[in-house]
């Protein structure tokens, strides 16, 4: 059982520093956003359904049927927020691209007590106060704006975090589905609602696919949607709902990390504060949900 659950953990960590390192390869994509979006979800979604036949399995009709309208409604909101997210990250620097998706469990925490029903305790409000706090000193607005920082790039950062927030939201009405079921009915529907939008408002003749942009798009469809998502609902059997939470926040360090280090984008002193006040914001009130659950 030691054995299983440090393999969980090893493999945990390694997809959250997969996800890290998405802002980076998107960067290097030069296609419009909805065309990165809709190529990742087919591709994720294809890769999935590969290793439900490897693996001798099926997914469960009755319970794709049961749940087809939320799971419908959360796919689509999947799409919009992968499309905002890449605008974002091609806007503004990828740290502040990343930490405005972060925004994501305060808008949850704000939204619960009219959509679930979930009391707003006051750490929990102050949690979404200090987070707010850090947006403010990110966006330069008290101070002066760092380099690469826009006002566009955190507009679609936030746009994506609330989209993702609504799917966080949705998926609490899902009855008797696997994960695994959830996720490849999400990113399937999630392709199938954009594939008309993306084909009525790209011109694909215009666009050139070099090879250096086809492998970036099997990776950020493969690697950071199909196999991480794998190691993702893998390893979260095994492990303790505080461990996840915690581990999940490896995602944005690796971002930032890379963001200075790779594309030299550094975050300034304000912006370190608000990385601190967001990510730390977000740690206590997800410590705090589960210790009550």
């Amino acid at each position: 059982m030691k054995e299983e659950t440090m393999r969980a953990k090893g493999q945990f960590i390694f997809a959250m520093m997969i996800f890290g390192t998405l802002g980076i390869f998107i960067r290097y994509i030069p296609l419009p956003s909805t065309v990165i979006a809709e190529a990742r979800g087919i591709l994720a979604t294809l890769f999935l359904l590969a290793m439900v036949c490897l693996r001798h399995s099926s997914i469960s009709r009755e319970a794709v049927k049961k749940n087809f309208k939320i799971l419908f409604l959360s796919g689509a909101a999947i799409g919009v927020n992968w499309i905002l997210l890449f605008e974002a990250y091609h806007y503004t620097t990828v740290s502040t691209a990343t930490l405005s998706y972060y925004m994501a469990p305060v808008f949850v925490i704000l939204a619960s007590p009219f959509v679930v029903k979930e009391k707003l305790t006051v750490v929990k409000f102050l949690c979404a106060l200090s987070a707010f706090a850090g947006m403010v000193l990110i966006s330069g607005v008290l101070t002066e704006p760092g380099e690469g920082v826009t006002f566009k790039g955190i507009g679609f950062g936030l746009g994506a975090a609330a989209f993702y927030a609504s799917v966080m939201l949705l998926n609490q009405f899902l009855k008797d589905i696997s994960a695994y079921d959830m996720t490849i009915t999400q990113l399937g529907l999630a392709s199938l609602v954009l594939l008309p939008y993306t084909l009525g408002t790209e011109d694909f003749s215009s666009m050139t696919f070099a090879p250096l942009t086809v492998v970036l798009l099997l990776t950020v469809g493969i690697v950071h949607t199909g196999i991480t998502y794998t190691l993702y609902f893998g390893s979260m059997h095994h492990l303790h709902a505080q461990t996840a939470a915690l581990f999940s926040y490896i995602d944005p360090i690796v971002a930032i990390i890379l963001s200075a280090c790779w594309l030299a984008e550094p975050l300034g002193f304000s912006g370190i504060a608000g990385a601190i006040l967001i990510l730390g914001s977000t740690v206590l009130s997800s410590f705090c949900q589960k210790t009550r659950a």
